[in-house]
């Protein structure tokens, strides 16, 4: 697939922003464009040509031996593009703000749009943060992130923004077009055309749907699918009040307050560690 330089420096702020890139966020910028861009050309071929073929699950299965890591590891601890490169130090007593900068650069495109469509389109400050937040755990793990990107903000942040987190996963392979969502065809590409999802998402899908807080994780989902929009460029600055509002920053820096999840944001911090 051709992309257009022109028009991909737009999308990232100019040539500006993109020098002050790391090579795996200009990496995971190059990637998103080219998922959009494919999301485009599918549509056209579905309008104009009656149909799009997607791999089924059984394809999708016989392709994990064909790579050399799995699917579910974090984006830290591999890059399927090349080798690894050596992450910066983090600060003494780090931020959530810190991470952003030092250690998310492989989600922080999608989330920041995310968060910025959840804005417009008028969420409450508990589901922008959610959105925010959401996929900031795929740095350490990418299987079943919704419960591990809950468990790992749940110290910080409001009960809500957690449950919204914690459900979005399971969410997302459940269509409610009445409040606005559609299954997407990256999940055809995904998981195959034919895939049905386990059953312990499918007993949390039934649970959530009938909870009170329902339209929560739902909303993180519809503000998910059609994040990425190519030339706006949010900015985590534009965030920042609402991080200090909702945010429970510890004085001793995340990973070192002796929460429940320390450990979890010393895994990010410090992934070359063996032990």
């Amino acid at each position: 697939m051709e992309i257009d330089r022109k028009s991909f420096l737009a999308s990232l702020g100019g040539r500006a922003t993109l020098n002050r890139m790391s090579d795996e966020a200009k990496a995971d910028a190059l990637e998103d464009q080219m998922l959009f861009e494919l999301s485009q050309a599918s549509a056209s071929a579905r309008s104009g040509e009656g149909g799009h073929e997607f791999p089924t699950a059984a394809e999708v299965d016989e392709q994990v031996e064909t790579l050399p890591y799995r699917r579910g590891v974090g984006s830290l601890f591999v890059n399927p593009r090349g080798n690894v490169k050596k992450l910066p130090p983090m600060p003494a007593t780090p931020t959530l703000v810190d991470f952003f900068a030092l250690r998310f650069a492989g989600t922080a495109n999608h989330v920041l749009q995310s968060a910025n469509l959840a804005k417009r389109n008028g969420m409450s400050e508990e589901i922008i943060l959610a959105c925010l937040l959401h996929d900031t755990v795929q740095a350490m793990i990418k299987v079943d992130h919704g419960w591990w990107g809950a468990q790992l903000y749940e110290p910080y942040v409001p009960e809500k923004t957690a449950f919204a987190i914690r459900y979005h996963q399971a969410l997302r392979f459940y269509e409610d077009k009445e409040n606005g969502y559609e299954y997407p065809d990256l999940y055809r590409r995904m998981f195959g055309v034919d895939y049905k999802p386990e059953p312990y998402i499918e007993a949390t899908y039934q649970m959530v749907r009938k909870h009170k807080w329902y339209i929560y994780p739902r909303q993180v989902t519809i503000n998910d699918l059609y994040a990425f929009e190519p030339n706006v460029n949010p900015q985590l600055e534009e965030f920042t009040d609402i991080i200090g509002r909702h945010f429970k920053q510890p004085k001793e820096g995340l990973g070192f307050d002796n929460s429940p999840v320390a450990h979890m944001w010393r895994s990010i911090m410090r992934p070359d560690s063996p032990l």
